[in-house]
């Protein structure tokens, strides 16, 4: 790596500024009533008997307050008498194992005494039908014995592919309640046609079983509850689309745009699915997405401890660290990867000693003719974009925007991590 080194020690690394982004953020105050107000209006009780066993599908996306929508839900059901029981709605993740789902589950807060319902968790399915394209569609053989089921989720811009309706309450339904076989169903004709396959997949669930309603969030750019929804599930095609449109002007974004080079402290499946979400980094997995920043180079400091390993993602990034290499369990990402056919975001990058090395590298590879001017975003992972760190170059067009506040002075780019 000596090399390695003297390759890149004259490869300038910018003084950094501290600086606070500025969002419209509206966030609801309390979320346990907004459920319970969300359900009233919705009018969905009176479809649960006394008596019946509902199944509540909970995913692993970071969803805000998951532990209480789902305590919530669970407490609705049971104010009609009915007998809740939450399922894993996750398609391939946990290692695609019925303990991997569970222990996900618990690691997001959604737990048995917490949540005051049970949880069975397994892989096996029930298959409800197939598409006239022969495409067959599974649900979770727990929720395909209830006597009705209801799913929560939040409402955001898919990773992979554009739609009328993309990360939500149907995609809920035919991926996440497929379990593993669903996901791999879903994902069999690439993420080109994932548009057209989610709602007709979803549809056919809906027509076939009794899934009463979806409970959808909307977050602000700070991963906050900005709404609350209950949608009958005969209104979900309807109304998830308007819903969609809501999340994504609602994202965050990185201000400063073009960028010579992205830093990511670090990625992980408790972040993106993607282990960083491209619509912040607008670097897709797929040609079937699109949007967000510009950016020449992307270095990738470390991974997540909640990610155990899975480095899904990190195939995105220019550059990394052996930190990041020597964490990898090769499998859990090998694994996601078969299931939705996209090969890439398990791909290894370029790999350097350090952190700062990775650096230089990726400002290298930006191709600048004064490499001191180099227009560069350090951020510690894509769901924390408030604040952030930029190269000394960008402070003059800090100054200028209403929506950036400088924090610090010009310090050197802090390695110790």
């Amino acid at each position: 790596m000596n090399v390695l080194g003297d390759l890149l020690k004259h490869v300038p690394v910018p003084r950094m500024v501290k600086v606070r982004q500025s969002f419209y953020a509206p966030e609801i105050a309390d979320v346990a009533a907004a459920v319970q107000t969300a359900i009233g209006e919705a009018g969905v009780l009176s479809r649960i008997q006394p008596g019946d066993r509902v199944a509540i599908a909970v995913g692993s996306r970071g969803i805000a307050d998951i532990p209480i929508l789902t305590r919530e839900v669970v407490r609705a059901v049971k104010s009609v008498g009915g007998e809740p029981f939450v399922v894993p709605a996750m398609g391939s993740h946990g290692g695609a194992t019925g303990e991997g789902q569970l222990d996900v589950l618990h690691q997001l807060g959604v737990t048995e005494s917490f949540i005051e319902a049970p949880i069975h968790s397994g892989m096996e399915v029930a298959e409800v039908g197939r598409l006239s394209n022969g495409l067959p569609v599974y649900i979770d053989k727990h929720a395909y014995g209830a006597d009705k089921i209801i799913v929560i989720n939040r409402i955001k811009p898919h990773t992979a592919f554009r739609g009328p309706v993309e990360s939500g309450l149907m995609k809920m339904i035919t991926i996440g309640l497929g379990k593993q076989k669903g996901a791999e169903a879903a994902h069999a004709y690439s993420f080109k046609y994932m548009a057209e396959h989610v709602p007709a997949m979803a549809n056919m669930v809906i027509s076939k079983l009794p899934i009463i309603f979806g409970l959808g969030t909307i977050e602000n750019a700070f991963d906050r509850p900005a709404k609350i929804v209950a949608i009958p599930a005969e209104k979900l095609m309807e109304d998830e689309p308007a819903l969609l449109l809501q999340a994504k002007a609602l994202m965050p974004k990185i201000l400063f745009d073009p960028l010579d080079v992205l830093v990511v402290d670090e990625i992980g499946k408790d972040i993106s699915g993607d282990g960083m979400d491209p619509n912040i980094t607008g670097r897709y997995a797929t040609p079937y997405a699109s949007g967000g920043l510009a950016v020449n180079r992307i270095a990738v400091l470390g991974l997540t401890e909640k990610t155990h390993g899975n480095c899904n993602g990190l195939g995105l990034a220019d550059v990394t660290t052996r930190r990041v290499f020597e964490a990898i369990d090769w499998e859990k990402g090998f694994a996601n990867a078969l299931t939705s056919t996209v090969y890439d975001v398990v791909k290894l990058p370029m790999f350097f000693e350090t952190g700062e090395l990775a650096v230089k590298a990726a400002i290298k590879g930006a191709n600048l003719v004064r490499p001191e001017d180099v227009r560069l975003v350090r951020i510690k992972n894509t769901l924390e974009v408030r604040e952030i760190w930029i190269s000394e170059s960008l402070m003059q067009e800090a100054q200028e925007r209403d929506d950036v506040e400088l924090l610090s002075e010009p310090f050197a780019m802090d390695f110790s991590n």
